[in-house]
């Protein structure tokens, strides 16, 4: 594989900056405080076609791979937007990925277009109260009722909820089965809004992301067409597994560019700050913690390269997906804390921004699977380990 980005991936990179350079720190510091979503960025990333670019041009996207999505990300979350602007682009390019692959023509020609111009904003329901990192605990369940499925149950940490048209559904058709744990779960895209009768959507108050909204989701008799379901009846936690890959390296894009706007901005107040009538990034104590998380988030950009190569030409991205969100989620937290020291009291200001970024690049080690499950993978299928839960 070759290193160096593409002329197209330059072009894409810098059309991003462009955009970005329009919502400085400013902005998101503002849409963070006041918990308000950031329908600007969100227009002007739509009005430039980017909501599509991995939606194949037929249906009037880009056609781009994971690499292009992630260098998307990465500028995205390097720019000062952070996790928060991450989050409200980042489901146009992963939650359809499942309808792209695995859905019937007249379904992708339903939802797809108008996904790829940006006219439907997407969300996904997968995790639970009881089912988390064990996604084969899933409750909500949906019962075929004729042409429609009529689906009982709540979702937990529903991003973008609140304002979405379209929801990636996993529910179960079938009890669960010990021998079995994730046959009868079945994966739907479908309608779906906040003011339905039959949804209820609540948002919950986290640490960080403001500007992009987590949520409880409860359905109560809420019907889905079948015509919705994606590929066959108890299938969908096969159909969502072929993509976490995708959303690891993803993950991982958005940690580093994190993690990198902290360095700069901790680098910047470092050469402009003084103390002992020096400026403090004189100082070594100042220059060496920032200098080590330059090397951490630039191994990690390179790996990011290199796994998104791997899945974008159809190859096992599994231990280099994992182990890159791992490390990077890890090292951009390491950054965002250096950042936070390197401003002394006014890291805890939010006027420096250092404390949003810190805030916000937490979940990352979480989600969308804890790095203590990522460990337990590489252990497993790398290291040939005994399964140890």
């Amino acid at each position: 594989m070759d290193f160096e980005l593409s002329d197209e991936q330059r072009l894409i990179r810098s059309e991003i900056q462009d955009l970005c350079d329009q919502f400085g720190d400013e902005y998101w510091r503002e849409k963070d405080m006041q918990h308000e979503f950031g329908w600007e960025f969100y227009e002007e990333f739509a009005d430039g076609g980017w909501c599509g670019v991995t939606i194949p041009e037929e249906y009037g996207g880009q056609g781009y791979g994971v690499q292009e999505a992630s260098i998307i990300q990465q500028e995205i979350a390097r720019s000062g937007a952070a996790m928060a602007g991450t989050s409200i682009t980042s489901h146009h390019v992963f939650s359809a990925a499942p309808l792209v692959e695995y859905g019937s023509d007249d379904h992708k020609e339903r939802y797809l277009p108008e996904i790829a111009d940006g006219s439907v904003m997407v969300c996904t329901g997968v995790t639970e109260p009881n089912a988390g990192t064990d996604t084969s605990q899933i409750e909500t369940f949906a019962e075929r009722d004729g042409d429609e499925y009529v689906v009982n149950g709540q979702k937990i940490w529903t991003s973008k909820a609140q304002e979405a048209d379209v929801i990636m559904l996993l529910v179960r058709t079938q009890p669960r089965e010990s021998n079995d744990r994730f046959g009868g779960l079945t994966l739907f895209f479908t309608e779906f809004n906040k003011d339905m009768d039959s949804v209820d959507v609540s948002e919950i108050p986290k640490a960080g992301r403001g500007a992009a909204d987590s949520n409880e989701v409860w359905f109560d008799d809420f019907r889905v067409p079948a015509a919705d379901r994606i590929g066959e009846e108890g299938k969908g936690f096969k159909y969502l597994l072929s993509f976490a890959n995708s959303e690891r390296i993803s993950i991982a894009a958005n940690a580093v560019g994190t993690g990198q706007a902290a360095l700069e901005t901790a680098a910047s107040y470092a050469r402009e700050r003084e103390v002992f009538d020096n400026s403090i990034g004189t100082y070594q104590a100042i220059q060496h913690p920032l200098a080590d998380s330059w090397t951490k988030l630039t191994q990690a950009e390179l790996m990011i390269r290199k796994a998104a190569w791997l899945y974008d030409n159809d190859k096992n991205s599994g231990p280099e997906a994992n182990a890159v969100k791992l490390r990077a989620s890890e090292d951009a937290i390491e950054a965002c804390e250096r950042a936070v020291r390197v401003h002394g009291g006014m890291g805890y200001a939010k006027e420096y921004d250092v404390e949003r970024y810190w805030r916000e690049v937490m979940i990352n080690v979480l989600a969308p699977i804890s790095n203590e499950m990522v460990k337990n993978y590489i252990a497993q299928h790398v290291l040939d380990l005994p399964r140890s839960y």
